[in-house]
């Protein structure tokens, strides 16, 4: 049941005259400016799973609306995350990933343990102990679900499970903790990050674009507590591969009734989808740049019983292949759709019942940003 009727239940009640965001806020740079203080800054963003970091001085070095930052363990055990800037002179300490037990400036050598602490700072002599103190990396919040790992440049924001409201409690069943990540690729996008989130939130589209993958879909939207939105489009099975054959991996075993009927697909806000399917998640991590250009993180997981199976990575490429094919169609419309915002002539058009989430989500966009900084929308 890949495939099903392109007209689906009526999820929830239309958004009558609503209307499609207007254009400036996926154009304007002064909209950019306002979400990224009063939206990116504020809320918590996806870098990744645990197991992804499994011995100490393991580290990603990641780009955020925030600037560059590293995602590490430290000696303890404890995943850690710091602006990835040497406090000499600002320069870049790591790139990529891979291990480090001591993280040095390659421009003039200071040095950083792995708690954030100033090591070394040659020819520094002048510094006493508690200018050393005050030189350690500058600290990321950054705290964990179920394996996830998310952080956020505000110290004061709610705790990343009040931000997640009743999510747990709908995917308990999926017994996300026990998996693990075995996929990662990423994009760069020419379109504004919102147009990516609305893309992913509603299946109004699929007949048309994904019509040579995965084909209409239907869905019903659910009702949420807390910062996220959701989705489950109806299947039998998993749609996390392409074709009418079975999926080849077993589903997860003690799904609810619910779970059994549909993939789920969230909008954690601001800029997190996970998408769970009966047989394993995958999530894109939007990753903002400018008005006009973000970056889209791809990944996925399975259980790990099922990742333990001897035909798991043969069987896995049919997922990888449908994850990579189904984002790429959706980015080539959206860049397209980015590149027709430009338009001086456009006004915003009226949304379908289809678009329910796409309406929700333009709303909260709307609520972050302060009524004066409203005007350029």
């Amino acid at each position: 049941m890949n495939r099903t009727d392109p007209v689906g239940p009526k999820a929830s009640s239309p958004p009558g005259p609503a209307s499609s965001l207007p254009a400036s806020c996926y154009v304007s740079t002064e909209m950019f400016a306002a979400e990224l203080r009063h939206i990116h800054l504020r809320h918590w963003f996806f870098v990744g799973r645990e197991e992804e970091f499994p011995a100490q001085g393991d580290y990603r070095a990641i780009e955020t609306v925030g600037g560059p930052a590293i995602v590490l363990r430290d000696l303890s055990g404890t995943l850690r995350g710091f602006a990835n800037v040497c406090r000499h002179r600002g320069g870049l300490l790591l790139e990529g990933s891979g291990n480090s037990q001591v993280i040095t400036c390659p421009y003039h050598a200071w040095s950083y343990r792995l708690d954030g602490s100033l090591r070394g700072a040659p020819w520094m002599e002048q510094l006493d102990d508690a200018a050393r103190a005050r030189l350690g990396l500058a600290p990321i919040r950054l705290e964990s679900w179920a394996g996830f790992v998310f952080m956020t440049f505000d110290a004061n924001a709610p705790s990343l499970r009040l931000h997640l409201g009743d999510l747990p409690e709908l995917f308990a069943s999926h017994r996300l903790d026990q998996m693990v990540c075995t996929f990662r690729t990423s994009f760069h996008a020419g379109c504004n990050w919102k147009l990516i989130l609305e893309n992913a939130m509603e299946t109004y589209h699929t007949g048309w674009v994904h019509a040579a993958t995965v084909g209409a879909q239907s869905s019903v939207s659910l009702d949420t507590r807390g910062a996220w939105q959701a989705i489950q489009v109806l299947s039998e099975t998993s749609i996390a591969v392409l074709g009418d054959a079975p999926p080849p991996l077993p589903p997860i075993e003690g799904l609810t009734k619910a779970a059994r009927q549909g993939t789920y697909f969230t909008c954690i806000h601001p800029t997190t989808q996970f998408a769970v399917a009966q047989d394993c998640l995958w999530w894109l991590a939007v990753r903002p740049l400018a008005a006009d250009r973000s970056v889209l993180e791809l990944g996925g997981c399975f259980p790990r019983s099922t990742v333990a199976l001897p035909d798991f990575p043969r069987h896995a490429e049919a997922y990888y292949d449908r994850w990579r094919r189904v984002a790429i169609e959706d980015l080539q419309i959206l860049e397209r759709q980015q590149r027709a915002l430009g338009s001086v002539l456009h006004q915003p058009g009226p949304l379908s019942w289809r678009d329910d989430q796409v309406h929700l989500f333009g709303q909260w966009v709307l609520r972050q940003i302060p009524p004066d900084q409203r005007k350029m929308v």
